[in-house]
């Protein structure tokens, strides 16, 4: 472990809105998070590194749990996932949401309560579905009429096993198309509009080894207005008002997914979360005293609201490029341990750090070191003039969808992970290596 030693007069930057709260900065140009430089954090375990804090992860935890308190809370592995996140998880009293058999027994295997996780997945394996079964995960969501079947059989004779229903609200939410979940034309869900949710509910209700305990949707993800979480309250509670009057079906739960927006750069908007509870509430409670029902009990996932805001990757600097008005800055990482810039465009603002510039600040554009053109880490952003190879860039709320889309482009490697709390550094995920990769490929 990584201790400091030099007690230090601290300030809290006011520009680093969107890092850490434990951010601080012992001194000029060099940036510490929970108690750590990060660029000992660098010199230590080398770059590209992923740095968590813990705290800040605990923390975000804990607000959800105040915001919901009469609420399941799960976590969207699928933002980010390792053994210590779940151990985090665990302790702070959330649930689990995964997607796959890995996410599921990685959980598992940690100690994790699979009674506390629910498995997701348009195209379920039959590996999923095993290891589901098998590991007795507490609900499975039904994502297509095919499953039914599939899974009931899977479960036996005499089996039981909780499941909801994963439906399409027709809500248009979320900060790119490719993000857009709730709406009639993406492959997740069945659709109300169309009656394929309402077929897929009877045809559970004639397998009496499946319990629906409940309705999910998912509208998208990075969504910051309150209004479309509205929407599909009104419609769900609508669709549930039907089937109780077709077929007496009382559902005890309700799961609106996650998606809750996050800001990336200083300035942008987040979503409220405690307006988004209040009102979540208050109109759920309506539109079921409205249908005359009782009010279900409230299941969220936010994934990248608690894991982005908590990261940060730090990088080094390895050319400075200008090509007619355009500056580029190239880092050891890119594209393969950050695909979210070339999938969505998404903007992040690096920061140097490690040294103090007195240089006037300049537009550049910083780039990977990968063999595509696409692979734009931050775009015209502002880096001191100065800013040379041997640098170290950090950017921040790299927390989700980062390294749990990484790739193996150009054989690199993906980075480490460490943890950072109370003044230490440790590592949680080693960096994959040449000798990782060649234990793979078996053949010649």
């Amino acid at each position: 472990m990584t201790t400091l030693h030099e007690p230090v007069v601290t300030t809290t930057p006011t520009d680093l809105s969107v890092w850490p709260a434990s951010t601080t900065e012992p001194r000029p140009g060099d940036l510490a998070v929970g108690g750590v430089p990060l660029a000992e954090v660098a010199d230590r375990f080398g770059t590209p590194v992923y740095v968590l804090d813990e705290d800040e992860i605990r923390e975000r935890c804990r607000t959800y749990r105040n915001a919901f308190p009469d609420a399941e809370v799960l976590y969207a592995a699928k933002a980010f996932l390792c053994r210590a996140m779940v151990h985090w998880m665990d302790e702070e009293g959330l649930g689990l949401d995964v997607c796959s058999a890995g996410e599921l027994e990685l959980a598992v295997t940690t100690g994790f309560p699979p009674e506390r996780i629910v498995l997701h997945g348009n195209a379920k394996s039959p590996r999923d579905l095993e290891a589901a079964l098998r590991l007795g995960v507490g609900r499975i969501v039904i994502d297509s009429p095919s499953e039914i079947a599939r899974l009931a059989a899977a479960v036996g004779p005499g089996g039981r096993q909780k499941v909801m229903v994963r439906v399409v609200p027709g809500i248009s939410a979320g900060g790119h198309d490719k993000i857009r979940t709730g709406t009639e034309d993406q492959k997740f869900g069945l659709s109300i509009r169309d009656g394929y949710a309402q077929h897929a509910i009877a045809r559970i209700l004639d397998q009496p080894q499946l319990e629906l305990t409940g309705l999910h949707c998912h509208l998208g993800s990075q969504i910051t207005s309150v209004k479309p979480y509205l929407s599909a309250v009104r419609r769900l509670v609508g669709l549930m008002a039907r089937l109780h009057e077709q077929h007496g079906l009382v559902l005890p739960e309700l799961d609106l997914g996650g998606g809750h927006g996050i800001a990336y750069r200083p300035g942008e908007e987040a979503l409220d979360l405690t307006m988004l509870a209040r009102r979540v509430r208050a109109e759920l409670t309506e539109s079921c005293t409205a249908a005359g029902l009782p009010v279900p009990r409230l299941i969220i996932e936010p994934g990248r609201a608690v894991a982005g805001p908590a990261g940060i990757a730090v990088y080094h600097v390895l050319a400075v490029k200008r090509t007619g008005t355009t500056t580029f800055v190239a880092v050891d990482g890119g594209m393969s341990d950050n695909p979210r810039p070339a999938l969505y465009g998404v903007r992040y603002a690096p920061r140097l750090i490690g040294r103090a510039s007195t240089g006037p600040m300049a537009p550049v554009t910083v780039v990977g070191r990968h063999c595509e053109a696409g692979d734009v880490l931050a775009a015209d952003v502002e880096l001191p003039a100065d800013v040379r190879p041997g640098d170290l860039l950090a950017v921040p709320v790299a927390g989700a969808y980062q390294l749990s889309m990484a790739s193996g482009y150009n054989l690199v490697g993906r980075p480490p992970v460490t943890a950072v709390h109370d003044g230490q550094a440790r590592l949680l995920v080693r960096r994959e290596s040449l000798d990782d990769i060649r234990r793979r490929d078996v053949g010649l």
